[in-house]
């Protein structure tokens, strides 16, 4: 069973997804923040992340930072579940993830989403 870490601050979206992708079998763990992520990427090892990058504590940005220097998580693929795809200067957001998409996504452009990068390791 693959297992997911979303890292969001906003409790009821991640109630939502949670439950979808849960429905669906997979293992969800969840961080309201980056600082929070790092913790729970490095204890979980998940095999994909869904990440927000407008967060209090520790940002989006700050997070990839972190994470992009950790060897033992930094080959975990991270999507981007974001409003925030875009900078102020219109650059794109300054780290490597497999994907960006803009909030809000329904449950079944989820689900498609998340077996796009995990289909390979359930089977």
């Amino acid at each position: 069973m693959s297992k997911i870490l979303i890292v969001d601050d906003d409790a009821d979206l991640v109630a939502v997804e949670k439950a979808v992708l849960e429905r669906e079998g997979y293992k969800v763990v969840t961080a309201g923040n980056g600082k929070e992520g790092l913790v729970q990427t490095r204890k979980e090892k998940p095999d994909l992340i869904i990440l927000d990058i407008v967060m209090p504590v520790m940002d989006g940005y700050l997070f990839a930072n972190e994470f992009n220097n950790d060897k033992t998580i930094s080959k975990i693929p991270v999507v981007a579940l974001t409003s925030y795809v875009e900078s102020p200067l219109d650059q794109p957001v300054p780290f490597d993830v497999v994907e960006y998409v803009s909030k809000p996504i329904k449950p079944k452009d989820l689900v498609l989403l998340v077996n796009k990068y995990l289909k390979k390791i359930d089977k």
